[in-house]
Order: structure tokens, then C-alpha cells, then sequence
């Protein structure tokens, strides 16, 4: 008679478990809430990014019932130091006092919808001073506002192609969510293998091939995600950013290109901060008279007040803007030189003589544009910015430096091959320079939530407001080594 026996547990699989059991004893309702709402509420957050097996009892979102200045609160009573801050909304933290009392004084006048604002041009004027736009225009969301401005570019320069970058994100409409090929991606990383053996023999032999893959760049554009058509990607050139080859495709598809979109920074990769070639790339967009759209989404309003483009100095022929300038509440912003934006209303013209519209235009349009208390928020953002000056983004600025100086060196000092970066007060894990693998980097969230620091599960970092106090800041630095730390020593991680 022979017996089955029960396969070997490993020590990390007895420490999961164990974490598991004491993370979903401490987030209990929100579990609760997550089973219950799944049959009827279509939800990513539910899931998450990274759901896997080891962690599907994890897999939920912490569920927020009350926010404050850089303090968030769930429905089992736990305090979190937020810095995921709205995914990067919260300049100020959560319910600042000045954008409490605009949002206020507005609901007491009313909320107007499909009128003509009485603030809107005081609102464009604010954002014209700080950002050096000539002309400016509102929507709703990041994905609207980047969906005008292409169709702004396509309809000034009348082609139909547009280029981005690989690793930028530019919302959720199908032309935008492109990717490269497989082949680039394994080109990629056979010179990421490379580059890391550079001292050897066998790297310095590779080179030339190194070198070959550099070069030889494949711009085709395949859909990023089920449901989006091949068709969606056949007007998309995918780059590489921060290549100069890519300038060269640029230049080799003058007369198709329309545009080309680039997130300055990007949040996914944001420790490739590329200041030639932001150059390099302005200057020869304006050559051949292809619109630079700047997506300054994350980086507008936050590296400083006039953005990624005051800070690099370059300057796009658009720009578009949300998260910060909306002060907590849905608005976008359109803005650019005249010459791209009066193809939205047909540019300058007066009364009492016999001008008229310069352009024909381009379509857009939206119910909920221009909403009362988005833009009451704004200004009030705006004003405040304004009236702070420059003073405020470096201050913060420096403040996340130090965090991110802070943790490196304790990393180098335990041996831990992670390095973290920032741009501005937006930090994160380099993940080019790091070695985390995705499990561990899933868990390092969770690890986090559970000493308090509330951020998105498989997020690599976050964002820093006003509102964080230093006492904030050091509890943030000490949960992320703690964790890290923890993770080590279990396993997760190697030196």
C-alpha cells in the first residue's frame, strides 16, 4: 500500500501565508467590500495589475472612506500616509482649505452646464502665465485632452501619422495604446544583458551587436491590448525614447508625421530624463514642421510652475495638462501656440470690422467641458501656484531628493541592488537600475499598506505634496527600507 504525500512547503510560502493571514485580518472590510461588489461592479482595481495565484487573496483594493492633507483613513479604521496622492492630483495634499472654500463659493452660485463660463478666460490667462501657452482650451481628462490635441496636429500640418514613444502612457483611446513589436522588446533586453557585462570579455565582443540593435530600430506599431484593431496602430510609429536613431526615423517619415507625442518624464520610466535629446527632438520637429505635443499630465504644474517644458527648456507647440491644475476634480487643459490652437474656433478675430475666423476647424466638443466647480478648483490652484512662485516647487522638490538620496545610500550600504529616482517631488524604484523581481515588487506594496503607507499595489514609488510633514517623510523612508529589508531577508529579494 502506498501513501501520497503532501508537497514540501518552502519557508517564503510559510511566510506568505502568514503575512497573508495577518494583511487581510488588518483590511478585513475592505475584502469584504471587494466579494461583495464584484458580481455588479466592473472593476481593474479589483484585481489589480499583477494578480497572481501566490497572491490572489491580496488581490483588492484598500477602501477609503476619508482623505486629509497627507492622511487617508479606510473602512477598518486604519490611518495610511498617502503617496499615491491621486495618482499624482494631490499637490497639496488631500482637502486643501483654498480649493475647499472655491469649490464652496461655487456650489453657491450654481453648477452651469453647457453655458459659457464667466471665469474661463481667467482661468487661460493664469495658465497662459505659467505655462507661456498663447491660446488654451479645456476638457475633462488626460485621454481627451491628448485625443485634441492629435487631432489638432493632423488637421494643422493635413497628415495622418503619428510618433510615440516606447514606455510613455497617453490615456486609454486605441491610437495611443500601441506597443512595439516582440522582436524590439527582445532587442531591448539583449542589450540591457549586454550593457551589464560590459566589463567582461564576453560584452566587449558583443558590442558590435549591441551596437547593431541600437541602431536598427523597428517603428512598427502593434495593439497594446485586446479589442483595439490593427488599424488603430497602422498611423503610430513606435520610438524608442532618448535614442538618437529615433530622429532619424523621424526625419525619414517627415512627410506622413503629424506629430510627435512624448511624456517629457515618463511615469513608468522616469529615471531616463533625456535633456539633449528633448532638444534635439524640438529642433528637428520644427524643421520639418511636425507638431511637438508635450503630455505633461504627470510632470505639468509639478517640476514647476511652468512644467517639464520651463524646466528642460524646450517648448512644445502643445501641451497637455490635468491631474495638478484641476485641484482634485476632473479637468484638462489644451494649450499651445495660435498657430495650432485657433484651428479649434478658428483663431482671432473682432468686432466691428470685417475679420472673421483665419482656419477652418477642427471638431470638439464635450458636456461636461468647462464645469463650474472644476474650473472654480483651478483657479484657486492656479492663483495659489502663482502667488507661491517658484519657491514652492523647489523647496518640495529638494524635500524628495533627500528621500531618494536617503534610501540609496542605505541601499548601497546593505548591498541591495535597488536604486530609487525622481523627477521633481514624483519618486520611484529605477526599475532599469534595480533588481527586483515582479513578485517581490508586488509584494513590497502590500508591505507598505500594512506600516501605513498607502500607495497602488505593484506601484514602484510615489508622490510627495506640500502636506507632508517631515515626520511624513521619515516614516515613509523607514517603512520602504523596513520593507525592503524584510523582503531581503525572506527571500524576495538578492543582494
Amino acid at each position: 500500500m502506498t501513501t501520497t504525500q503532501k508537497p514540501q512547503t518552502t519557508p517564503q510560502q510559510n511566510y506568505l501565508k502568514n503575512f497573508i493571514q495577518n494583511y487581510t485580518k488588518r483590511t478585513q472590510t475592505s475584502k469584504n467590500l471587494a466579494q461583495k461588489n464584484r458580481q455588479i461592479l466592473a472593476d481593474k482595481t479589483s484585481i489589480g495589475f499583477n494578480f497572481t495565484p501566490e497572491t490572489k487573496e491580496l488581490c483588492y483594493p484598500i477602501a477609503i472612506e476619508k482623505s486629509n492633507a497627507s492622511r487617508l483613513w479606510d473602512v477598518d479604521g486604519n490611518e495610511y500616509i498617502d503617496i499615491l496622492m491621486g495618482l499624482g492630483i494631490n499637490l497639496f495634499g488631500h482637502n486643501p482649505p483654498f480649493i475647499q472654500t472655491a469649490i464652496t463659493e461655487q456650489l453657491q452660485r450654481g453648477m452651469h452646464i453647457g453655458v459659457q463660463n464667466a471665469i474661463a478666460g481667467e482661468v487661460a490667462q493664469l495658465i497662459s502665465e505659467l505655462t507661456g501657452a498663447e491660446r488654451v482650451t479645456f476638457s475633462n481628462t488626460g485621454t481627451e485632452a491628448v485625443m485634441t490635441a492629435v487631432r489638432i496636429a493632423r488637421t494643422a500640418t493635413k497628415r495622418p501619422k503619428i510618433a510615440i514613444f516606447t514606455n510613455s502612457y497617453h490615456g486609454h483611446f486605441d491610437s495611443v495604446l500601441v506597443r512595439a513589436t516582440m522582436t524590439e522588446y527582445a532587442k531591448k533586453a539583449a542589450r540591457r544583458v549586454i550593457a551589464a557585462k560590459s566589463g567582461s570579455l564576453l560584452g566587449r565582443l558583443a558590442q558590435p551587436i549591441q551596437a547593431l540593435f541600437t541602431a536598427n530600430l523597428n517603428p512598427k506599431a502593434v495593439p497594446a491590448a485586446p479589442g483595439i484593431p490593427k488599424s488603430a496602430a497602422a498611423d503610430v510609429l513606435i520610438l524608442e525614447y532618448g535614442n538618437e536613431h529615433s530622429l532619424k526615423l523621424i526625419r525619414k517619415h517627415r512627410r506622413e508625421l503629424a506629430a510627435v507625442l512624448v511624456e517629457p518624464v515618463q511615469s513608468r520610466f522616469p529615471e531616463l530624463q533625456p535633456r539633449e535629446f528633448l532638444h534635439q527632438l524640438r529642433q528637428i520637429t520644427q524643421e520639418l514642421g511636425i507638431a511637438l505635443i508635450f503630455d505633461e499630465m504627470v510632470t505639468g504644474f509639478r517640476i514647476h510652475p511652468g512644467g517639464a517644458q520651463a524646466h528642460f527648456g524646450v517648448k512644445a507647440d502643445i501641451a497637455t495638462y490635468s491631474k495638478i491644475v484641476g485641484g482634485g476634480l476632473p479637468l484638462s487643459v489644451i494649450a499651445g501656440k495660435a498657430s495650432y490652437m485657433n484651428y479649434i474656433d478658428g483663431g482671432q478675430w473682432q468686432f466691428g470690422d470685417d475679420s472673421a475666423p483665419q482656419v477652418p476647424t477642427t471638431f470638439f466638443a464635450g458636456t461636461f467641458c468647462k464645469h463650474p466647480l472644476a474650473l472654480a478648483a483651478a483657479r484657486a490652484t492656479l492663483q495659489h501656484l502663482k502667488t507661491e512662485g517658484i519657491a514652492l516647487h523647489e523647496e518640495l522638490n529638494q524635500r524628495t531628493t533627500q528621500l531618494v538620496n536617503d534610501l540609496n545610500a542605505h541601499m548601497t550600504q546593505q548591498g541591495i541592488a535597488i536604486k530609487f529616482t525622481s523627477f521633481g517631488s514624483f519618486f520611484a524604484i529605477a526599475a532599469s537600475q534595480s533588481a527586483v523581481p515582479p513578485m517581490a515588487m508586488n509584494l513590497l506594496s502590500y508591505h507598505l499598506i500594512e506600516r501605513g503607507i498607502h500607495l497602488r499595489q505593484g506601484d514602484k514609488g510615489g508622490f510627495l505634496s506640500t502636506a507632508h510633514t517631515d515626520e511624513d517623510i521619515n516614516l515613509i523612508k523607514q517603512a520602504f527600507i523596513e520593507s525592503i529589508n524584510e523582503l531581503r531577508n525572506e527571500g524576495f529579494i538578492n543582494n
